[in-house]
């Protein structure tokens, strides 16, 4: 099962920064055997792939159709995050008020870990630590439900976090800051310090994913702009 849960992931990864590269455009068809031939795997690892990337609607899903890649709307992209800002502002909040010693010197030893990456300059490992900097804050809410929320949010938002956007205008390096500074104030218990942190933190994720989108839309809309004839010289009489 672990192996299974590996290559659904590492598929579902090729594939996500394959879409959000623009390399699959929207309405290309993805066929479960014509992936499963590609990356050389059975068809069970490619289902559950797909089936991801489809709840967090990079991917639809038609009956009798199958699935084919989705356009990423950028209002709604700009609501999540918007939303998720919000709960997890909260649970840097309450992660500052009920977090124990233990908890706390989880969040460091990871932050410390981070470090390595980003002197590494490794994206793919700063991302995985990226993940378990942010499990640590909604474990340390004490609240389950609020935990719950939060993860399913962030499953929805994966694809937008993913490695490709820690090479992106040194954001690797302006997240480790920004890090750093939402231990200080959960070190010092300081609540508002926290949740202000977090939210600027998360806003700052927001916007480098809409602007990485923009740009691409307007590549794009240059590329298929069609040159503007040349007016033709007037013979001389």
């Amino acid at each position: 099962m672990d192996n299974l849960k590996t290559l659904s992931q590492t598929v579902c990864e090729h594939v996500t920064d394959e879409i959000i590269r623009g390399k699959l455009a929207p309405g290309t068809r993805l066929d479960e055997q014509s992936l499963a031939d590609r990356f050389g795997v059975s068809r069970s690892p490619i289902r559950d792939a797909l089936r991801q990337l489809a709840a967090s609607r990079l991917v639809l899903y038609r009956p009798h159709r199958g699935f084919s890649v989705a356009a990423v709307d950028s209002a709604e992209l700009g609501d999540l995050f918007e939303t998720y800002g919000e709960i997890e502002a909260l649970c840097a909040r309450l992660c500052a008020l009920r977090a124990g010693p233990a908890e706390r010197k989880r969040l460091e030893l990871i932050h410390q870990c981070g470090a390595e990456a980003l002197q590494a300059r490794d994206a793919k490992a700063y991302s995985r630590l990226n993940d378990e900097f942010h499990d640590s804050i909604y474990a340390g809410t004490r609240n389950n439900a609020l935990r719950e929320i939060a993860i399913n949010l962030r499953q929805r938002l994966a694809p937008f976090r993913s490695r490709l956007f820690f090479t992106t205008e040194n954001r690797m390096q302006a997240s480790h800051h920004e890090h750093s500074e939402l231990i200080d104030s959960i070190r010092r218990q300081d609540a508002d310090a926290a949740a202000h942190a977090m939210h600027e933190h998360a806003a700052r994720s927001a916007m480098n994913a809409l602007r990485y989108f923009a740009a691409n839309a307007a590549t794009k809309t240059a590329t298929r702009r069609p040159a503007k004839p040349t007016a033709s010289r007037r013979p001389a009489l």
